[in-house]
């Protein structure tokens, strides 16, 4: 039996956790869960963000369900996000949006590999009188490696093409690393997928414009932090957004919306991405029919009309997950009628 971690987090993050585990629990019973404190609440509890019993279950587990942290803006704050990513070398981000509720008349369904690593979330600043200098970092190995995930992702779920989205024309040596690793690659190792590049501005605009044209975006750090947002608030906004870090031993999947202070408590929090993210982690452990299943039931949800607040439906948190559970169990009994 696998172990996965749960971070319920801060704000909306112990709700929409809550409702993923609800989900996964309908769809498999083969999973023990372990919680763990991480965020304000436990800078509260114990002084740290990140508690360093914390790090160790996360590491023991076969991989983590996160909801969310509520940030500081201070100079001494010590991210847990960023903590955990570098702890666990969680060096590709993996951001899946898809219109599933019908907000636009576009086609979307893309998929972001972002680098995890470097880029500018480094935190390199240096102070001098006259202002900051952030030291921005990309390097052949991280360009490499993220290159080739998106590689075996597009493969995996059956994608034709991969773009870059880059900005080489004006930050030639870093992003031309870059843009130069992924041509490479794809020429001698990928001649089955597409591939295209695009500067990250023009992307951001043909994102919005023509979204069907992408099928997979590979970037940097930053560039895909920004472009997941975008693609999100077109398919109804970060409440549909799942997230997977993943890394060579440890994975840690969550929403990637934020933590949400101003609705916490309220049961309005639309719990898709968090769902959604709970499935993206069942495949990635190797619980494939699963994970289909739950997407099909958050697919089947929307499309008999379950639409949650957020986007002007009546269905808060708890009323939204029911639906995607009885979408399970109507499942689960089709295919018993089958096997009989």
């Amino acid at each position: 039996m696998k172990t996965v971690c749960i971070l319920p987090g801060d704000g909306i993050g112990p709700e929409v956790i809550d409702c993923a585990r609800r989900v996964i629990e309908a769809a498999t019973d083969d999973l023990e869960f372990v919680a763990a404190d991480i965020g304000a609440g436990a800078f509260q509890r114990t002084g740290r963000y990140l508690p360093d019993d914390t790090l160790t279950t996360m590491k023991g587990a076969d991989t983590c369900l996160f909801g969310a942290v509520t940030s500081e803006r201070s100079e001494t704050y010590d991210s847990p996000v960023i903590g955990f990513g570098k702890e666990m070398d969680l060096f590709a981000n993996v951001r899946p949006v898809r219109d599933f509720a019908g907000v636009s008349d576009s086609q979307l369904d893309v998929v972001i590999v972002r680098e995890n690593s470097e880029g500018l979330y480094t935190m390199d600043e240096v102070a001098d009188d006259a202002g900051v200098t952030t030291r921005r970092r990309v390097s052949l190995r991280a360009s490499e490696r993220i290159v080739r995930h998106a590689i075996v992702l597009a493969r995996s779920t059956d994608r034709e093409g991969i773009c870059c989205v880059h900005k080489a024309n004006v930050l030639r040596r870093s992003d031309g690393l870059f843009l130069k690793t992924f041509s490479d690659i794809m020429a001698t190792e990928a001649q089955d997928l597409r591939f295209s590049d695009q500067l990250v501005d023009s992307a951001a605009a043909r994102l919005v414009s023509s979204p069907s044209d992408f099928d997979v975006i590979v970037t940097l750090n930053l560039y895909g932090d920004i472009l997941s947002d975008v693609a999100s608030a077109m398919a109804g906004g970060l409440g549909f957004a799942p997230s997977g870090n993943i890394g060579p031993s440890h994975s840690v999947f969550e929403p990637a919306h934020g933590s949400a202070p101003d609705i916490a408590g309220r049961g309005i929090a639309n719990p898709t991405a968090a769902i959604l993210a709970g499935s993206m982690m069942l495949g990635h452990i190797g619980m494939a029919s699963e994970a289909k299943a739950i997407y099909r039931a958050v697919f089947e949800a929307y499309a008999t009309g379950n639409k949650t607040v957020d986007i002007g439906g009546a269905q808060g948190s708890s009323k939204f997950t029911e639906a995607v559970i009885s979408k399970l169990n109507v499942q689960k009994t089709s295919l018993e009628g089958t096997n009989r």
